[in-house]
């Protein structure tokens, strides 16, 4: 696991300076920052972020994505959390958003779904521990299974290929390029400059 110094930002008000680490900066910007694996601890933030934009305004909220996937269970809470709230959600994956990460990416409000153009999107199927008695392993598999297929339908939905050609491409470990992505419906455009966004409510 990386360590690293969570940069701080410091900005001048009427009162004095007050300090804001870098996430809590972009929070007042309506931006949220997904940058690692995805586990329940991690859906609980991005969770709690979501629902607190939501409360302070209707505004497009703007969910930035680099992760190499994780927790289908995670990824189902923040998934069905995106759909809860009122606010659109505008997806942006910069580096990497695989697997689970990858159908969050494709989950944004339709037509704010972009990819950085040096970005990669992998799909692939869910694996289990295969571990413990053989009577473990048949149980484990039926839930790999069930999982495989919930995941088949948050794609299929999103991209609008069929359940069976999701079923197909995923077999095997599939990586796509920016404008691959794209095509291949996981999101809407290719970006390399930022537009100005409406929801910077409190820009410096």
């Amino acid at each position: 696991m990386s360590h690293y110094t969570i940069p701080t930002v410091v900005e001048k008000t009427p009162s004095g300076e007050r300090a804001f680490d870098i996430y809590s900066r972009l929070l007042s910007d309506r931006i949220i920052f997904l940058g690692t694996e995805i586990d329940d601890g991690v859906a609980n933030v991005v969770i709690a972020q979501l629902i607190h934009l939501e409360s302070t305004g209707e505004q497009e909220i703007g969910l930035y994505i680099n992760s190499p996937g994780g927790s289908f269970s995670a990824l189902t809470a923040i998934y069905d959390t995106m759909h809860f709230v009122r606010c659109d959600i505008a997806t942006t994956c910069v580096g990497q958003a695989a697997s689970a990460a990858a159908a969050l990416l494709a989950a944004g409000t339709p037509g704010k779904r972009s990819v950085l153009r040096h970005a990669k999107v992998t799909l692939h199927q869910p694996s289990g521990q295969a571990r413990g008695t053989l009577p473990d392993l048949a149980v484990e598999a039926k839930e790999v299974a069930k999982v495989r297929a919930e995941m088949d339908q948050i794609l299929a939905e999103h991209t609008g290929h069929s359940i069976a050609k999701i079923r197909e491409d995923t077999d095997r470990r599939m990586t796509l390029t920016a404008p691959e992505a794209v095509a291949y419906g996981l999101a809407d455009r290719v970006i390399t400059r930022r537009e100005p966004r409406s929801y910077r409510l409190n820009a410096a």
